[in-house]
This record gives C-alpha cells, structure tokens and sequence, in this order.
C-alpha cells in the first residue's frame, strides 16, 4: 500500500487523486498549530479493488482558520474508503469539515466510511461540520458520522484523583482523543504535535 503524510504549511498535498484497479492509498494530512489552510481534496476510486485510507488531524488553539473540504468518488464497485478526522479547536479559531461521499449507480459492493470528531476548548471557538452521503447504488455499506464537544469531565476527575495534575490530565485526554490518527505518523512528527497541545 502507498503512504503518505503531508504536513499542511511545509508540504504541498495533492488537490486531486485518481485510484484504479487494485490501488491502495493510504494519506495522512496534519495541520499543525499557527496554520491557516484551505485544504480541497478529491479523490476518485475509478477500478475495482480501489482502496483510500485517509486521515486528518488539526489543532487551532488559537486564531487559526482551517477549512477541510474532501469529496470521494467511487465510480465503480468493488472499492472501499476509510476517512478519519480528528481535531482540537480552542481560542477563537474556526474550523470546518465538509466532507462527500459519491457513489455512482454502478458501484455496487462500495464500502464507505466517513468521521469527523472536534474537541473544543474554549466557549469562543467554533467548529462546523457536514459529513454527506450521496448514493445512488443499493448493495453498498456507507455510513458518516461526527461529534462536537468539550473534554469529558469525569475522565478528568479520575486523573485528578489519581494525583495527576490539571494541566497534565487534560493533556493526557488530548493525546488520548488524537490517538488513531496519530499512530500513522513517523514518531518525530506525533512527538511534535504532542508537544504542541495546548
């Protein structure tokens, strides 16, 4: 399987892929703190056994404006596609996911997952977040989800009551939410996310 990582801000992450017959992809994108993006993504599953594996972290703890847009085509059956988004948003930042899934009246046996999960961290930040399904075949399994919401308290009385301190507990809470995303990427660049949590 391929793999790639593009860091939004150093690198340049393709706007547009094309996946054929038995192609497996498998493409992480980080946003670290301090960046603005508009991100467009497309990517087409055009033969069967197609395979996308994608995921997303973004961290805004401040003033940041990020906005993720990614529509995945699947033209014909037999192919799969996982996304995964993750992301921490505090301050006054603004964040938006629109994510779409297409699958074409041919593409019979698709299988098409799509998340997006947002921590806010402050009353001011704000996230917005449209996941979408557009089918048009009947023998595919195809589900969107995503949730908005603020640490868990009671996950952060525990560690409290463990001895660890505030800052650290909820610390511990970020790296455990960004945690599937995470593990995909070479460990100097998930130490320095890690690092860089608010």
């Amino acid at each position: 399987m391929d793999s790639r990582i593009y860091v939004i801000g150093r690198d340049c992450a393709p706007q547009f892929l094309r996946l054929d017959a038995g192609e497996e992809l498998s493409m992480t994108l980080v946003i670290p703190p301090g960046t603005d993006a508009g991100l467009s993504m497309e990517v087409d599953l055009a033969g069967p056994g197609a395979r996308l594996d994608l995921a997303g972290v973004y961290l805004c703890p401040g003033a940041e404006r990020v906005d993720l847009r990614v529509l995945v085509r699947h033209a014909t059956g037999g192919c799969s596609s996982r996304q995964l988004f993750k992301g921490i948003v505090g301050g006054t930042a603004r964040a938006a996911f629109d994510g779409l899934i297409y699958v074409a009246p041919d593409a019979q046996k698709t299988e098409a997952y799509q998340e997006n999960h947002t921590l806010l961290l402050s009353d001011t930040a704000r996230v917005e977040t449209r996941p979408q399904l557009e089918i048009y075949a009947d023998d595919v399994q195809c589900s969107h989800g995503a949730t908005t919401g603020y640490l868990n308290p009671d996950e952060l009385f525990y560690l409290r009551s463990r001895g660890i301190p505030e800052a650290e507990a909820r610390h511990l809470q970020m790296q455990a939410f960004l945690a599937p995303v995470l593990r995909r990427l070479p460990a100097e660049i998930a130490e320095e996310i890690h690092a860089s949590l608010p």
